[in-house]
């Protein structure tokens, strides 16, 4: 299994800057399938819009034979399985309803046997080059030292409730990043693992 380290501020700082891939509609609120706006630090269920091709969301370890640490962000293999609850977190406390093209804490709500953190930050592999959802860091604190923890929800065109996850985080001025949609790996071991990808994964998302 190819060896992943997570990224530090100064190696974002070198990554040249892509179009960014927000929207202008910043105070527009995502709604959940329920067409209700997704409230801030709630639980909720990210799920494919797409059935077929996995379900819900969850932690796996860098391969099969560890238990710990809980290194990835993965697709569940059954359409049927919801994955783990999470909590989104806006880069504002004070804001309570989470809103497109905002920088964001994801944060998966759920108890695990390993003892790290589980709220989502970029990773780079550095035998493939792909870059990864993995784990680790703060909750808020935005910043140069954070910018690799921060995450967007944009809308999609294909329909009312359907969203895609982008990493293009606005949290520091002379910070310089890649931005990219958040799709799916299908590795060699059959596991479905979040990273940069040209084919975003179209999400909505389901109250827990």
């Amino acid at each position: 299994m190819s060896h992943v380290v997570i990224l530090s501020a100064a190696t974002i700082f070198l990554f040249l800057c892509l179009s960014p891939l927000t929207s202008t509609a910043a105070s527009t609120a995502v709604l959940d399938i329920n067409g209700r706006p997704l409230q801030a630090r709630s639980n909720y269920y990210i799920l494919p819009v797409i059935r077929g091709r996995g379900g819900g969301l969850r932690m796996t370890p860098k391969n099969a034979t560890q238990l710990c640490p809980l290194a990835y962000v993965a697709q569940e293999s059954s359409e049927l399985a919801n994955g783990l609850p999470l909590k989104f977190y806006p880069v504002n406390p004070k804001d309570k309803t989470i809103s497109l093209s905002t920088d964001l804490n994801f944060v998966f709500d759920a108890a695990t046997i390993c003892v790290q953190s589980t709220q989502w930050r970029l990773a780079f592999d550095e035998v493939t080059g792909r870059r990864y959802v993995g784990f680790g860091g703060e909750i808020g604190n935005p910043g140069g030292n954070t910018v690799s923890n921060w995450f967007k929800i944009e809308k999609a065109e294909t329909g009312k409730y359907d969203y895609k996850i982008v990493f293009c985080p606005g949290v520091c001025n002379f910070c310089k990043v890649v931005c990219g949609d958040i799709g799916v790996f299908v590795e060699k071991d059959g596991r479905r693992l979040l990273g940069i990808n040209n084919q975003p994964l179209l999400v909505m998302f389901k109250k827990a």
